[in-house]
């Protein structure tokens, strides 16, 4: 079992950047694919990036590439988002997530924290 708490949420204006952060707690984090995805009021919950239990592998939805990079500490329990030249579509509530198994792109995952608000004013 793993539990997840992200930070680092906020309100930001129209190119500029946030890291979030997502500790876990529990002493098999390193064994587990993490995730994060994205909630807009009255959409989907929609996929960002993930990122291998070593952080040799990393997937980016396209409408991040280039702007987000995932990465992870495994010796912190700590995954992140930095979020860089932001716009006001990427506002929504930003959920990390953990499974045991392969990087995927679908929200097949296992646990998932409360979320973070990201807005991000034009």
């Amino acid at each position: 079992q793993v539990q997840l708490v992200e930070s680092g949420g906020g309100l930001v204006q129209a190119g500029g950047s946030l890291r979030l952060s997502c500790a876990a707690s529990g002493r098999t984090f390193s064994s587990y694919t993490m995730g994060w995805f994205r909630q807009a009021p009255g959409k989907e919950r929609e996929f960002v990036a993930c990122i291998s239990v070593s952080g040799d592998i990393t997937y980016y939805a396209a409408s991040g590439k280039g702007r987000f990079t995932i990465s992870r500490d495994n010796a912190k329990n700590t995954v992140y988002l930095q979020m860089n030249s932001l716009k006001p579509e990427d506002t929504a509530v930003y959920y990390c997530a953990a499974r045991l198994g392969v990087v995927t792109r679908t929200t097949s995952y296992d646990h998932w924290g409360q979320g973070t608000q990201v807005t991000v004013s034009s």
